[in-house]
């Protein structure tokens, strides 16, 4: 089971009203009205003209703000856009109530057809890690290439740590919860979710946590964040047990996108035994390991994580013929050079052969219709070192 959202954190505690949520500069925050759902889409203004589009999709109890970190970093290379899944972030409720991975992976479907934007670089952390999985088995057409955080992938044994969040999925226990931390402050629930997702919380800055904390404020607010919480983590407890075509693992070998792995090796949440079981269901994958990581390494080694995407467009690139090699070759100014935190890794290995290097960025090595779950059928053909409040 996987999360980066520890239940007994949070508060059935709500009222009408809420905050507004937090735009970092040079970001920008809007409404996408698509029939039956409402996401609030996260956007930075695109370096120059003509850029391939890109989508990030957020985890468990997070939002389109725990890629704030990873954006500004490939600016020049792609046109970043991150979403608020149905019922988080920004974005309201679903209609239909429907907090199934299939329910998610729809909503970004929809959005994507409906903007016109594919295929994109498509990345997931978490749950949105599952999320993506199953947006490109579905709908290879919109997905150019694959990036996943710590993707929730079915495990068979689940880390203790990770035993609440499957906890949350079971009928009752989310008022349980609520009741035994009802007198926590925001602040405790921010430090426990900061111990659970980053491999080191002192990575934390003093602003990043007062950001997360007024985050966390603003959800306490909400009067269906406890809703979306447990239905999502019962969507992806039930994805969880579906086996045959509609198991994430089968629909994860029918990915066809060229696919980079990201896994950080003090994750509680998801087990890093899981990172070469991903490398070989996906068949053109890519594995980086980070050594110090947690379950976010997007937002605790966002350097790193952009320097691996680099290469795999590099890769990618050289292996269309050069379509879309001539952005990977620009450094952004002030960036990292291309294998920064990556001790010396000029590129990725690919699944067929493997490549061992570590340090604080860590190790890189090689690594039609599908249904899906509750009986559904997908018909449509923060600023660095912020905690973010869960992902």
């Amino acid at each position: 089971m996987s999360s980066t959202e520890l239940p007994s954190l949070l508060s059935a505690t709500a009222s009408p009203r809420a905050s507004a949520v937090r735009v970092a500069p040079g970001e920008r925050l809007r409404p996408v009205r698509l029939p039956g759902i409402t996401l609030s889409v996260r956007s930075r203004p695109p370096a120059r003209e003509g850029l391939p589009p890109a989508l990030y999709v957020h985890g468990l109890g997070g939002s389109s703000q725990n890629w704030s970190a990873l954006m500004p970093l490939l600016d020049g290379l792609v046109d970043s856009e991150a979403l608020d899944l149905p019922g988080f972030g920004d974005s309201p409720p679903p209609d239909d109530g429907n907090y199934s991975v299939t329910g998610h992976a729809r909503a970004v479907i929809r959005y994507l057809d409906s903007a016109g934007r594919g295929p994109v670089h498509l990345f997931g952390n978490s749950l949105g890690g599952a999320i993506t999985t199953r947006v490109a088995a579905l709908r290879p057409d919109l997905v150019r290439t694959l990036t996943l955080v710590s993707p929730a992938l079915p495990e068979l044994r689940v880390q203790r740590t990770a035993v609440p969040t499957a906890m949350l999925a079971l009928p009752g226990i989310s008022a349980l919860f609520s009741r035994f931390t009802k007198g926590w402050s925001a602040e405790q629930r921010v430090r426990g979710v900061t111990a659970l997702c980053y491999g080191d919380p002192g990575r934390v800055t003093e602003e990043g946590f007062r950001n997360a904390v007024e985050e966390m404020e603003r959800r306490l607010q909400l009067p269906y964040m406890w809703d979306a919480l447990t239905r999502s983590a019962r969507g992806l407890v039930d994805a969880y047990t579906l086996g045959g075509q509609h198991s994430l693992w089968r629909q994860a070998e029918r990915v066809l996108a060229p696919t980079l792995l990201v896994y950080g090796r003090r994750d509680q949440l998801v087990g890093y035994r899981m990172a070469q079981r991903a490398a070989r269901s996906l068949r053109d994958s890519r594995l980086v390991s980070l050594p110090d990581a947690g379950h976010v390494a997007m937002m605790e080694y966002p350097e790193a994580v952009a320097a691996a995407f680099r290469e795999l467009l590099a890769d990618a690139g050289r292996s269309r013929g050069g379509a879309d090699v001539e952005p990977v070759g620009e450094e952004p100014s002030g960036s990292e050079p291309v294998g920064s935190g990556l001790v010396g890794a000029s590129s990725v290995g690919s699944s067929s052969g493997s490549v061992g290097v570590s340090g604080e960025g860590g190790s890189v090595s090689g690594g039609g219709s599908v249904g899906a779950d509750d009986g559904d059928a997908v018909a449509e053909g923060p600023p660095k070192g912020s905690p973010g409040v869960g992902s």
